[in-house]
């Protein structure tokens, strides 16, 4: 078997219809289809299952596909790590939380760019929930997200950096003019949160729990700038951390409430899957991350 019978296979699973996997390869449907009966004359099974123009995996092409996308990350990996160069090269694919790119992201992946052009940036927004099966598949080579400190036996913590969660409301907000607030003073105030699959949703419903208070949740969205938008116009108090209000505090449109209640601790950190080497291209990622040079 090749790598190049491999990717086809994976293409193929993916669309789900050789005719458009040869579209997106660039080959011919003959040399798709030549590919596929190759590979399967070698391994001795049927990958597809043919249902008129649509195709299925069989039990033998789903166990394929697991190995197949750790030899595709592997050629990646080589093509980053092996050449003899100066500089990384390759393609790195990085998953990021939107939240983290409200603040100095943008400028750490410009500088990226810049220093170091041979490498392509392949960059998918992740939640907490599913970058680390996209890590183990391959299908992400790097994580940066912000989130409580992430520790699990399958993943390695390259860098963490401590950031703020906190309250925001309008300046016209009953809460607004109060020295401080904690957990008593959000009973019966309506909650602008982020969904109930987020952590930092589940870490406030989770405290307030504890304090025998029934949470009254206006809105819920992984949009922070609707969060926002309702906050803004006094809808609500909304709990999102400090780097995505950084405008809006500067403006005036939002004031962080002073809490004296629980804390909240959150990290912006990078991950990688456990069995992954850290190649150059990886390293000098995160050297841009945590050089002084860009901080705020």
């Amino acid at each position: 078997m090749t790598i190049i019978q491999l990717k086809t296979f994976l293409e193929i699973a993916s669309l789900g219809n050789f005719t458009l996997a040869a579209e997106s390869l660039g080959y011919a449907q003959s040399t798709v289809t030549m590919q596929i009966k190759q590979l399967e004359e070698e391994l001795g099974v049927e990958l597809f299952d043919r249902l008129g123009k649509s195709v299925v995996l069989t039990v033998s092409g789903t166990r394929l596909i697991e190995y197949a996308e750790k030899i595709k990350q592997l050629e990646r990996e080589i093509l980053l790590d092996v050449p003899i160069s100066d500089e990384p090269n390759g393609t790195l694919k990085i998953g990021v939380s939107e939240t983290l790119c409200y603040n100095l992201f943008p400028q750490y992946l410009l500088a990226y760019k810049k220093k170091y052009p041979k490498v392509e940036i392949q960059l998918m927004f992740v939640t907490h929930d599913t970058f680390p099966e996209m890590l183990k598949k391959g299908t992400l080579d790097i994580v940066y997200t912000l989130n409580p400190l992430i520790v699990r036996d399958d993943l390695l913590l390259l860098y963490n950096k401590p950031e703020n969660l906190s309250f925001f409301a309008s300046p016209k907000n009953i809460l607004a003019s109060k020295n401080e607030i904690a957990e008593k003073d959000l009973d019966s105030i309506p909650l602008l949160l982020t969904p109930n699959n987020c952590n930092f949703h589940n870490m406030l419903i989770t405290d307030l729990k504890k304090h025998d208070i029934t949470p009254k949740i206006e809105l819920e969205t992984s949009s922070k700038e609707i969060l926002k938008q309702f906050a803004i116009n006094d809808l609500g108090v909304t709990f999102i951390p400090d780097m995505s209000a950084i405008d809006e505090m500067k403006s005036g449109k939002l004031v962080k409430l002073n809490w004296s209640g629980c804390s909240f601790p959150i990290y912006s950190q990078i991950l990688i899957h456990k069995d992954k080497n850290v190649n150059n291209a990886m390293k000098e990622f995160v050297n841009i991350i945590d050089s002084s040079v860009y901080r705020e």
